[in-house]
């Protein structure tokens, strides 16, 4: 790859990029509102992986235009840098969530906001520090265009980091978003001591709605059965690194909503993506149970045990 890449976000996601990035050849310039590093050559959220020569962190993006941008803020701060992306330089979206005030998932905040740039979104069970260390891990790599996600996936993969192209675009944001949610319904369920088989029935039932959710949107079944679905849901639900896991297992532990979330090391999107992922939902006449109950407990609109109440307590059916 000779052109350089960009990497918006200098947090654990955006710093395991760039490191990813730049070992598929690229010079790679990572933005960051603070680009300080550490004494080691490392980002702070990531300090055990010093950065390589090919990795030049910043706080002003060089004139130089880059073969693609990879974007990784979280999805409410989106908005807010995309004015540094060049125009016409397709824009990789590494965020998972829904924009709380307008239900806008990445792919829309950016035609919204930068109708000249194109994009695409990567998404898939990836950990920071797995993708860091050059681990094996696999992601899906979704556009509105066939060829544009194929021709991005095929730069941006390495042996050890293997991209899918989609065009499913609806479906892959979804289950990257939703994922978040059912994951801090996971950790509650941990925290609270409720056991390993209301966590596995949990996730199961949690993939049911997400996926009904996703149909009802214009997104395929097939997609949430695969690495953007499935894939990602059971990492971030059983994870130990999973921030939206520990957010849960903190609230399952006592800790109120607040509190969980200061003792966090970064953001948990599931929090914020809860309740609109329960609107964009009752927009679209989908039933929600486990997102409707995770919202109004971390609301403190119910106790744990009205949550649980109401959920084992609904009409018995067939499984769906």
């Amino acid at each position: 790859m000779s052109d350089p890449v960009f990497v918006l976000g200098g947090g654990a996601w955006g710093t395991a990029l760039a490191l990813h990035a730049a070992r598929t050849g690229a010079q790679v310039h990572l933005w960051a509102r603070n680009a300080q590093t550490l004494p080691n050559g490392a980002m702070p959220r990531l300090p055990d992986y010093p950065l390589p020569p090919t990795v030049h962190p910043c706080s002003a993006l060089p004139p130089v235009p880059p073969r693609c941008v990879l974007v990784a803020v979280p999805t409410q701060y989106l908005a807010s840098v995309l004015p540094l992306l060049p125009t016409g330089v397709a824009a990789i979206l590494c965020c998972k969530g829904i924009e709380r005030q307008t239900l806008s998932f990445p792919l829309d905040i950016l035609a919204r906001e930068r109708a000249d740039v194109p994009g695409a979104v990567l998404c898939g069970p990836n950990f920071a520090r797995e993708i860091a260390a050059g681990l094996p891990a696999a992601a899906v790599l979704a556009a509105p265009d066939a060829a544009r996600a194929q021709s991005l996936s095929t730069l941006l993969s390495t042996p050890l980091f293997r991209l899918y192209a989609s065009t499913d675009c609806v479906g892959v944001q979804l289950g990257a978003a939703a994922k978040n949610v059912i994951a801090v319904a996971s950790g509650v369920t941990i925290g609270a001591g409720l056991g390993e088989n209301a966590r596995a029935a949990l996730i199961t039932r949690g993939l049911a709605e997400i996926t009904r959710l996703a149909t009802a949107l214009g997104g395929q079944a097939s997609t949430l059965a695969g690495l953007a679905g499935l894939g990602d849901l059971l990492l971030t639900c059983t994870g130990a690194s999973s921030r939206n896991y520990q957010m849960g297992l903190a609230l399952g532990q006592g800790m109120n909503t607040q509190t969980a979330l200061q003792s966090l090391p970064g953001v948990a999107e599931g929090v914020t993506t809860a309740a609109a992922l329960q609107r964009l939902a009752r927009t679209h006449g989908v039933e929600t149970p486990i997102t409707d109950c995770i919202a109004a407990f971390m609301e403190g609109q119910i106790t744990l045990q009205q949550a649980t109440h109401n959920l084992l307590s609904r009409p018995l059916k067939s499984e769906v």
